[in-house]
């Protein structure tokens, strides 16, 4: 930048849910210790990983940051539901962008960008920390549905005159691309002040009368007063010129820059040099910025209403999406489980498990959650409870050696549950009439649990 000036015994007891997507609860997925994980690596105090090798990250100057581009390529190329693109634009000079179509309005584009770019080692404010809150912003918007495109875009050149944002700019305006908003971060990871203290997380959200512009500054101070962050905003007005969301400007379209905040002089004092390092950087501070935009950001780009959310017990999982269609997943082996197309499903084995979603043109799928099958087995004893015959033809009997409600769920290999009944003695279930395979019963009384194979001859 240039400056102008749950624990596993609660498991048995239980069930496990996830809440459902909202803006707040998105806000709530920022992971500081992914941003410090991040930096690290794109900065060289860590190594990491491109192209199956190991290496470290030495320099992003524009001559010679190759590496540099291909790891973010790499990040992006490991999201699901984004384009990934590499945009040429001299003999260096390359933009890394990020498409994720809107479902109900494609054309209708919100951007959220970062230079790249540095001009020293290290650089981990300038510009790590807005790289970085793009790639985590990208990492849990792209897990869902939204009715307008996001433009995830990682500028080039930066430093030496803009060029990669003023080339994409350009050719936007050129082709008459639908532009709503352009959320640029420069440099969002340093405060000055003391944690607690007066003035404490001070930022700048910098903005003409261009377009929209301020119509989106008031947007982004309206999602800042709508959900709790630990951060005090400056307005500057005219903002700066000195970075990538300028280059918007000039073109007509709404733009403004945030970051830390030069307006009261509390910039990193290690501006353009290698001594800005990770360990200059506010953390919390960082976080509390990258909250903000991703709540910006899933506001404007439309959250469409599709749970992608699981729910587990000791004995099945369950989409919270009470509509639509399923599809189970082994996230191990990485493949489609045959069959299991239910709301419900009820792993055999020990693994990690997700579950597609869809819901008309929308497809989400759920995080991985690891099922450990052996939970919650074997927790009657033979003194409280049996069940016979195993295999079944006409019936299973259930003889309880107890008074207490009991709730009996017999599930078929898919998850979907065939026969459901409530007793609070010896009874049987019939099964004359069920095809012939596997299933499992679940026996379940407020203090005990048990999940049983039944074949069904």
């Amino acid at each position: 930048m240039r400056v102008l000036q749950i624990p596993i015994l609660c498991l048995l007891l239980s069930a496990f849910s996830s809440y459902s997507q909202n803006i707040q609860s998105l806000i709530n997925e920022v992971d500081v210790d992914k941003l410090s994980v991040t930096i690290s690596e794109f900065t060289g105090e860590q190594t990491t990983i491109v192209d199956g090798n190991t290496v470290t990250i030495l320099n992003r100057e524009q001559a010679n940051n190759e590496l540099a581009g291909n790891y973010l390529l790499e990040r992006f190329s490991a999201l699901e539901n984004i384009t990934v693109s590499e945009q040429l634009f001299n003999t260096n000079g390359r933009n890394i962008i990020a498409t994720q179509l809107g479902k109900t309005n494609p054309d209708a584009i919100y951007i959220v960008c970062a230079h790249y770019d540095s001009v020293a080692d290290f650089c981990a404010d300038d510009n790590a920390s807005g790289t970085a809150a793009v790639l985590e912003i990208a990492r849990i918007l792209s897990t869902q549905c939204l009715d307008n495109t996001i433009v995830y875009a990682l500028w080039d050149e930066e430093e030496i005159g803009l060029l990669g944002c003023q080339f994409y700019a350009n050719q936007a305006a050129a082709a008459g691309d639908s532009i709503l908003g352009v959320l640029n971060m420069d440099m969002i990871g340093y405060d000055g002040d003391a944690v607690g203290q007066p003035g404490d997380n001070e930022f700048d959200i910098d903005f003409r009368d261009i377009a929209g512009s301020v119509a989106m500054k008031d947007d982004i101070l309206g999602v800042l007063n709508t959900y709790p962050f630990d951060l005090n905003v400056i307005e500057v007005n005219p903002g700066t010129a000195a970075s990538d969301h300028s280059s918007f400007w000039n073109q007509g379209y709404s733009a403004v820059l945030v970051g830390e905040s030069w307006e009261t002089n509390d910039q990193t004092p290690f501006y353009h040099s290698s001594q800005d390092r990770l360990a200059t950087l506010d953390l919390p501070y960082l976080h509390e910025m990258v909250k903000l935009v991703t709540g910006y950001m899933v506001t404007k780009g439309g959250l469409v209403a599709v749970d992608n959310t699981i729910t587990q017990t000791v004995t099945s999982l369950s989409s919270n999406q009470n509509t639509g269609s399923y599809q189970w997943y082994n996230c191990d082996t990485g493949g489609a489980i045959s069959g299991a197309i239910n709301q419900v499903y009820v792993p055999t084995a020990s693994a990690n498990y997700a579950v597609d979603v869809t819901l008309g043109e929308c497809t989400e799928r759920s995080a991985c959650v690891f099922f450990d099958a052996t939970l919650g087995l074997d927790i009657f004893t033979t003194t409280e409870l049996k069940i016979y015959p195993i295999p079944a033809k006409h019936f299973i009997t259930v003889e309880l050696f107890y008074e207490n409600d009991t709730e009996l769920n017999l599930f078929d290999v898919s998850g979907k549950l065939v026969l459901s009944k409530m007793t609070t003695e010896s009874t049987t279930l019939p099964v004359k009439d069920l095809p012939q395979g596997i299933y499992f019963l679940k026996v379940q009384t407020h203090e005990k649990t048990g999940t049983y194979k039944i074949i069904k001859a």
